[in-house]
């Protein structure tokens, strides 16, 4: 797993992150549910994900790494608060690859059978990690 473990609680408690992708008009950023995997990996889903251009883009280039941007500025209760006018966030940047599980990830009114799954490379977080406050690493 490339996430510590105050990284895999904060991503735990999110519902929406931002995924950006390179496409043929250009770079292109959009809201994503998601969740992260036993394995490290992300799914990137919705009810109809395979409509949507990022789901596009990465079938069209997989070899294009795309990042994955999970933050807030509210931590749930009882979490460390962030420093005044600081937020938290947790970037991931990797290959992504389109695949069709048997299975939806999370509930199916929710999430397709369809899904992005990133393999991170880096990951950097902010404010979530009290050992690791600023910083990025390699995911391996």
């Amino acid at each position: 797993m490339c996430f510590t473990e105050p990284e895999i609680d904060y991503l735990a408690t999110q519902l929406v992150g931002r995924l950006a992708t390179v496409g043929r008009r250009g770079a292109q950023v959009r809201p994503v549910a998601f969740r992260l995997n036993e394995d490290g990996t992300i799914d990137i889903g919705g009810p109809d994900i395979t409509a949507g251009a990022e789901y596009r883009n990465v079938r069209e280039r997989p070899d294009r790494e795309v990042a994955l941007v999970v933050d807030d500025t509210a931590p749930a209760s009882g979490a460390p608060r962030p420093a005044r006018g600081r937020g938290r966030r947790v970037e991931v940047r990797g290959r992504a690859e389109t695949l069709t599980l048997d299975e939806p990830p999370l509930r199916p009114e929710s999430f397709a059978r369809e899904v992005i799954r990133i393999h991170p490379r880096t990951v950097a977080s902010w404010n979530v990690d009290p050992d690791r406050p600023d910083g990025t690493r390699a995911a391996g």
